[in-house]
């Protein structure tokens, strides 16, 4: 189902505007990945795979209140949408089968040549 893959960092930044809620926007979303997974985030990066989710439908964005400390600029939240539940559902669910096909004998095998 082509149409509910998400990249491992679209992934990770979707998990994330979950995890945050009501408080997910760009800088709260960077800061918990960072803090988190222990890897750094460029905003770039960030910015462009909340566009991507957001061109997909699988996340939505509306303006928050202008703030001072933001030179009166608006932050943008971000949602998961029912489309971008479902797309995170299909993604677990396909990892979770691939998971569970895998034999036990495999966790103890030793590799030839290693």
């Amino acid at each position: 189902m082509k149409k509910y893959q998400l990249g491992e960092f679209e992934e990770v930044v979707m998990l994330t505007v979950g995890v945050l809620y009501k408080d997910a926007y760009g800088v709260s979303i960077k800061k918990e990945i960072e803090s988190r997974l222990t890897r750094k985030v460029s905003v770039g990066a960030l910015q462009s795979a909340l566009k991507r989710l957001e061109d997909k439908g699988y996340l939505k964005s509306f303006e928050g209140e202008a703030t001072v400390e933001r030179a009166g600029r608006p932050k943008k939240y971000f949602q998961i949408t029912a489309l971008g539940k479902r797309a995170m559902e299909y993604s677990k669910s396909t990892r979770d089968e691939l998971w569970s096909a895998i034999p036990k004998v495999a966790w103890g095998a030793k590799i030839v040549g290693l």
